[in-house]
């Protein structure tokens, strides 16, 4: 790589690639992996588990002070009071994976008082490096990207996810699915939420969304999108979609036109399938409890600290929620140049 990249970076570089080969060898024999339900259709593996090994290994050996949130750990490794937190999926498209499709990566962000400030998605079967770091711009191997120029929906290629939990609303889904293709060029599933976004930032895509997914599913994804020049919020345009389990991002123009169609849906679906799941809980939804439960934990201290920083910029008791704009986050990016040590 020609440009000097963060220190901390470079550790997510290291990592991701760790993992990734460890992925790239179960590969060449996955008829001997050994595969575990977490929930319907939610899948775990030993490779996905010694990935996020290495992984935590490769930071916490640079790094032994930082925070760790993981998807199969949760936050049981690294100091649980530190403002810098590693948002990691070793393997986003484990589905993919365990049937020979090669559509999955790593992904992996460090988060500084809930901002992600470095991100690195690793897509291991392509050799594919997306990486970012707050402020620097978005790059895929040694190539600046930048989100297409596309305006126009009916031109737009839209990434999505299709439901596959128990309990989801496949009806209102469908709805939703119809009220977006009936306006765009195409849909597309591959099926990893981290590639998609890094998708949209490259250009491939114009535009991504989707509910039901969790922190280390889009951290890292979410700030090479807007180092891109793209737009990420919730269904209703506002900017704390990390732990609302619904996304949408797109070039800013698209992001608009989406997030007009997507309001009517926001929260709706994952809040039905919510109280579906609980209706008819068995042991197979355990897993889906308890990272319900973690992201609920996250988003109150979010929340809190959002609040309070919000409280004492403006002189008031209660933050105000703004809609994401191209020019909004342009001054955002400005004012927060100096917000982090980096």
């Amino acid at each position: 790589m020609s440009q000097t990249l963060h220190p901390m970076l470079n550790i997510a570089i290291k990592a991701a690639r760790a993992a990734g080969a460890i992925i790239n060898r179960a590969s060449l024999d996955i008829e001997r992996l050994q595969v575990v339900s977490k929930s319907h259709n939610d899948f775990v593996t030993e490779v996905d588990k010694a990935a996020e090994d290495v992984i935590i290994a490769t930071v916490l050996e640079a790094y032994p002070g930082h925070g760790i949130l993981a998807e199969e750990s949760g936050r049981t490794h690294g100091a649980k009071d530190s403002d810098f937190v590693w948002i990691i999926d070793p393997l986003d498209g484990t589905t993919n994976f365990i049937h020979g499709l090669p559509v999955y990566a790593v992904s992996i962000a460090l988060a500084f008082r809930g901002q992600v400030q470095q991100a690195v998605v690793y897509d291991p079967s392509r050799n594919d490096l997306f990486y970012a770091s707050r402020g620097k711009g978005a790059y895929l191997n040694d190539r600046r990207i930048r989100v297409s120029k596309r305006t126009r929906m009916l031109e737009a290629l839209i990434g999505t996810g299709f439901p596959f939990r128990k309990g989801d609303n496949f009806q209102r889904y469908m709805k939703m699915f119809e009220d977006v293709m009936v306006q765009c060029a195409g849909l597309r599933r591959p099926g990893a939420a981290s590639l998609d976004l890094c998708y949209v930032a490259a250009g491939f895509y114009d535009g991504f969304f989707e509910t039901g997914l969790s922190p280390w599913d889009i951290a890292a994804g979410s700030l090479i999108i807007t180092e891109a020049g793209g737009l990420v919020g919730n269904f209703t345009g506002e900017p704390d979609f990390m732990y609302q389990r619904e996304i949408v991002a797109g070039t800013p123009r698209i992001y608009g036109q989406l997030v007009k169609t997507l309001a009517p849906y926001t929260r709706v679906i994952t809040d039905e399938a919510s109280a579906l799941d609980g209706a008819g809980a068995d042991d197979e939804g355990e897993s889906d409890a308890e990272d319900d439960a973690l992201i609920a934990s996250l988003q109150e201290v979010e929340d809190a600290a959002q609040a309070a920083k919000l409280a004492a910029a403006n002189g008031e008791d209660k933050p105000k929620r703004t809609r994401i704009t191209a020019a909004a986050k342009a001054a955002e990016d400005r004012g927060d140049k100096d917000a982090a040590p980096f």
